[in-house]
């Protein structure tokens, strides 16, 4: 027990020093930071998606999916990171979508006896990390004022703040601390006992309260983004946030395991840390740029 005490905080004190680095650090660090994130939780996805019985078979599949996201995402933080590199929505699109369909070549001389469940399982990853890691950089870099010659340019809009970024991480770990601490005290109503038993409807709503907690707090110190926004943005991390995380754990169930991985001993993968926050940004974007 000691043991497991000890290896658990040192993981913490190397782990959380070194996001705050990236977070902080300036926009070369922070695109790095995000990077392996995304490599490390893809990893860890496609290793619970395709059996270990037949690693050797997939590897191929495994890697390749894993590509396509990190092709995505530098392509986007070039445009962001330097101002001369001109890559347009298009271009990129058509891009990622020439590159999926080699896919479907290698299965057909694969001769598999599946091959668009493989294709689907390879695409997969894209969509669920690769797509969302990449608002990352669109959350992050949005307010720079060479914005318009970026890619995705109409998405220039004043609200768009490298805050943004943290305030979703942040609130994200104190939607998981609020929901921890009231649903263990007061917690009897089952959330989602077919995927994840403990979780109630008491310490769901005690995480959305420390999310609009927190984010009543961002807007007096960070008022580039309003009240509202910050409340509404609280409300997307408690309510997708607690589905992202419920989506892992079917993943993992299906899968017959515990954690996504052992990048982060004894705190499961990366994958475990990341889940939640994964899910919620496509959400948190959409309401960003619409609203």
């Amino acid at each position: 027990m000691k043991r497991n005490l000890i290896i658990r905080a040192l993981t913490a004190i190397i782990f959380v020093p070194s996001v705050l680095f990236g977070l902080f650090g300036g926009p070369f660090l922070y695109t790095i930071l995000f990077l392996i994130i995304l490599v490390t939780c893809s990893l860890e996805y496609y290793n619970l998606i395709f059996p270990k019985t037949e690693e050797r078979t997939h590897i191929f599949r495994k890697y390749y999916g894993v590509f396509l996201s990190c092709i995505l995402y530098i392509v986007v933080a070039f445009n962001f990171l330097f101002v001369n590199w001109k890559f347009e929505f298009q271009d990129l699109a058509v891009l990622i979508l020439f590159l999926a369909f080699f896919s479907f070549i290698y299965e057909l001389f694969r001769a598999s006896e599946s091959p668009f469940t493989n294709i689907s399982l390879s695409l997969s990853g894209l969509l669920y990390i690769g797509v969302p890691m990449t608002f990352t950089l669109f959350l992050y870099f949005g307010d720079t004022p060479e914005f318009e010659t970026h890619i995705l340019g109409y998405w220039n809009k004043p609200e768009y703040t490298s805050h943004v970024i943290i305030g979703l991480i942040v609130m994200n770990w104190l939607n998981d601390t609020g929901a921890y601490l009231i649903g263990s005290q007061f917690g009897k109503t089952p959330l989602f006992p077919r995927i994840s038993p403990k979780k109630t409807w008491e310490g769901t709503f005690g995480g959305v309260a420390f999310c609009l907690i927190t984010g009543y707090i961002f807007s007096i110190y960070w008022t580039d983004i309003e009240l509202f926004d910050w409340l509404a943005l609280g409300i997307i991390v408690a309510i997708f946030g607690n589905l992202g995380d419920l989506v892992e754990s079917m993943l993992k169930r299906s899968a017959g395991v515990k954690d996504s991985g052992n990048f982060l001993p004894g705190h499961g993968g990366m994958l475990d840390r990341f889940d939640a926050f994964i899910f919620l940004l496509p959400f948190a974007a959409t309401y960003m740029y619409f609203f």
